[in-house]
């Protein structure tokens, strides 16, 4: 979660009041923040040993989708609305006398498809800033950067002096060698080759420069006189910065992906409309692309959404009218209205600062909000009701006290792995259609999903190489696969598994403990060939990478005749031609050499895994 500073006497200068510290971090509680520091005492003790300081901060943790609240305007503004001291603010589109016409032009070139296409930019007139003012315009920008905006990869913010400028402006796409401008805090011209050498020993930009540095084209934009504005993600230009004497800020965003694109342009401008002549208006700009269509950003359309009385209610045990509901909302920047049509039915405007309003339920829970989490009614069920487990917690529970009475410990890795270590490390191919993918992967160590439960074991192993052999370890949890067929795309399958770790290698090891394992299940162990056994498991033998040759071995079962009538009609027909039908449920074997170089363990290792989801009576009948 993100965490704004505040100045302290500043916010509540905005609020209206001073509060004690338990006050405020009440009143934040309330809101549904939360306070994380107060510099107060910090300050005062520096001042006491003479060193300089600076004026008491209170900083804030923000819900990572309130975009809104990521500087002391916005978290001002919410408060005071909060507190029933102001009306939701009405953010709205100031056209130039000349109407549509006169806007500012902006057009996109086709190059920039190869990098950035999309583009949004506004003007904010007649601003008045302060210092603090201009450093939390500053600070929102670099809020929306390390935040939404992914640090730069997916939008890039730019502001500029106006009248330093004119427009129209160009957002074009040109080889690196023929862009040449001087960079912001620069005094001398470079070309965008020599920035990006420039830049390398910057920290603060050096994260920045693999975004384009491999592109043939980099993102540029010109004013009418061929001025450069700024080469995003990178840089602004030294000619066009803003400073505590700029009055027109004309703001510039190019982005990769067009929802945050618009999210960014709209959280932007209206944070810092409250400083312009004429508080919460923006000036529009025209964006013309290479396909000719024209867009006005930013879109400050307020979206039209509904809620139930009924529905808030249920959700939050009250016993509150539409009108009630209604009054609630506006406390939390919403503007809200009963339905002439059903008196039950509460029609809401959300405003341009509010895209984490999604649903029915994000309006409920701003409703709730307002009326006080800790004033909701305390209530005893209208039913008795006894807690029962899922099945298939029930099984894993009991898989894991039989794995802990022989002698197993239990390993908990990290559901997320990577890549290398899904696949590659145990010798298994990348079909496209297992694995589901991590988008934007904070680390190479979390890119995928695990479909398997042993990498994660052998990395418990690797970890705890000192402790003494033998090391046994288990583990009883979900893998995750690709299912078109669901709507999720994906389903979780619960495993078990089990590595043994020692001098020799020890296949009878694991082997014994499926068989102590299906003897608590009760089920029987039977041949493969017999085909008058009703239910019950076997293992033969498999080819498999991830184990050595000759030494592996696939878990067979044959599910229960009586789960599914279907399912013993296709039992026979397939007995009859020589071909059971018997589910294969995992694996079990001595690991490949090779799998155990990679993770780097130095002894042999056996290993066992299998699905338990086949021993669910409420799922056997899908097998059939």
């Amino acid at each position: 979660m993100p965490t704004v500073a505040c100045d302290k006497e500043e916010l509540f200068k905005r609020l209206g009041r001073v509060y004690s510290a338990e006050e405020f971090d009440h009143l934040l509680f309330e809101f549904g923040l939360e306070l994380d520091e107060d510099t107060t005492a910090e300050v005062e003790e520096a001042k006491k040993k003479g060193l300089p300081a600076e004026r008491p901060q209170l900083k804030i943790e923000i819900p990572a989708n309130r975009y809104d609240l990521l500087c002391i305007e916005g978290i001002a503004r919410a408060i005071r609305c909060f507190l029933g001291l102001d009306k939701p603010p009405q953010y709205k589109l100031a056209y130039p006398p000349g109407g549509e016409a006169d806007l500012i032009t902006a057009t996109v070139s086709k190059e920039t498809q190869q990098i950035r296409p999309f583009f949004a930019c506004a003007v904010l007139r007649n601003v008045k800033f302060t210092e603090r003012s201009y450093e939390s315009f500053i600070d929102l920008q670099d809020k929306l950067h390390q935040n939404l905006c992914r640090r730069r990869q997916f939008v890039a913010i730019g502001t500029h002096d106006l009248d330093t400028i004119q427009a129209p402006f160009r957002y074009e796409a040109r080889p690196p060698k023929d862009i040449k401008f001087v960079p912001l805090a620069k005094t001398q011209e470079y070309t965008a080759d020599e920035l990006m050498t420039v830049y390398e020993s910057e920290k603060h930009l050096a994260r920045y420069l693999p975004i384009i540095r491999d592109s043939p084209v980099y993102p540029i934009i010109y004013d009418q006189q061929d001025r450069v504005l700024s080469m995003p993600p990178i840089i602004n230009s030294e000619h066009s910065k803003i400073t505590l004497n700029t009055r027109n800020v004309f703001i510039d965003i190019t982005a990769t992906d067009e929802t945050k694109l618009g999210i960014v342009a709209n959280i932007i401008s209206t944070m810092f409309s409250e400083y312009c002549a004429e508080p919460y208006t923006i000036e529009p700009c025209r964006v013309v692309y290479p396909d000719g269509s024209v867009r006005i950003t930013p879109d400050l359309k307020y979206r039209t959404s509904s809620a139930h009385a009924s529905y808030v209610n249920s959700c939050a045990g009250l016993t509150l009218n539409s009108s009630e509901v209604a009054k609630l909302l506006e406390r939390m920047t919403l503007s809200a209205s009963v339905s002439p049509n059903d008196p039950d039915e509460i029609i809401v405007q959300i405003p341009p600062t509010r895209p984490d309003i999604l649903h029915e339920r994000d309006i409920m829970e701003d409703a709730a909000i307002a009326y006080g989490f800790n004033n909701l009614p305390d209530t005893f069920p209208t039913t008795s009701t006894v807690a029962q487990p899922l099945a298939i917690n029930k099984l894993s529970d009991i898989i894991r006290t039989e794995c802990a009475f022989d002698g197993w410990v239990e390993a908990l890795p990290l559901i997320l792995c990577s890549h290398e270590e899904n696949f590659d490390w145990l010798n298994r191919k990348d079909d496209g259609k297992t694995a589901v993918r991590i988008a934007n992967p904070k680390t190479l160590e979390f890119q995928v999903v695990r479909t398997s439960l042993l990498q994660g074991l052998l990395k418990t192993i690797r970890e705890n190489r000192s402790h003494p052999l033998p090391i046994r370890v288990f583990e009883t949890s979900d893998v995750v696969f690709k299912d078109p067929s669901l709507e999720r795309q994906a389903r979780n399958v619960r495993h078990a598994a089990a590595v043994w770790c020692n001098k020799t290698a020890g296949f009878e090891v694991v082997h014994g403990l499926l068989d102590r394992l299906m003897h608590m299940l009760e089920i029987p162990r039977i041949s493969s060939t017999d085909k008058k056994a009703t239910t019950g498991y076997y293992i033969k033998e498999r080819d498999d990478p991830t184990f050595f040759p000759g030494r592996a071995a696939t878990i067979y079962y044959r599910l229960p005749k009586e789960y599914s009538g279907l399912l013993a009609l296709k039992r026979t027909l397939k007995a009859a031609f020589d071909s059971p039908d018997d589910l294969e449920i995992g694996v079990l074997g001595i690991l490949h050499p090779s799998v155990l170089e990679k993770f780097e363990i130095s002894y042999p290792c056996s290993a066992l895994e299998f699905n338990l989801e086949p021993f669910k009576k409420e799922l056997q009948t899908v097998f059939a």
